[in-house]
């Protein structure tokens, strides 16, 4: 159902001034889940690199530990990055009352077989 002009214009009027107002905007992006997301992926992100540069280094200087230590820094990165990246783009994210909060989840959690039957079930029909 469209808004009546007046009341889009209030509407309007509303998120003008929402917009101009530097705490709000601050208040919105510190409650915003993928403001936090995208800052733990940049952590991660340097975090692979520093675990490469470990690698590197143990690789040269003839010290398997420390390309061990290195090889797992990178890979607990990784999948924190993957994590956080799936957290950000979650859809069942919603803000209620300026706080971001998760919808219950589904009871069950569709395993890796479940998934894959859900792909063959959706794919197009040509492709059998």
């Amino acid at each position: 159902m469209p808004l009546s002009e007046h009341e889009q214009r209030l509407f309007d009027q509303i998120e003008r001034s929402l917009a101009e107002d530097p705490k709000f905007a601050s208040a919105v992006r510190a409650s915003d889940p993928r403001f936090h997301a995208r800052r733990r992926i940049l952590v991660a992100a340097f975090a692979i690199i520093l675990g490469l540069a470990v690698l590197v280094y143990g690789a040269v200087s003839k010290s398997p530990l420390l390309g061990v230590a290195g090889f797992v820094v990178m890979l607990g990165s990784a999948a924190f990055a993957m994590q956080s990246r799936r957290k950000g783009n979650a859809p069942d994210l919603h803000a209620v009352g300026g706080t971001a909060s998760r919808r219950a989840r589904q009871t069950r959690k569709a395993g890796f077989l479940d998934r894959l039957e859900d792909r063959w079930r959706q794919r197009p029909e040509g492709h059998r």
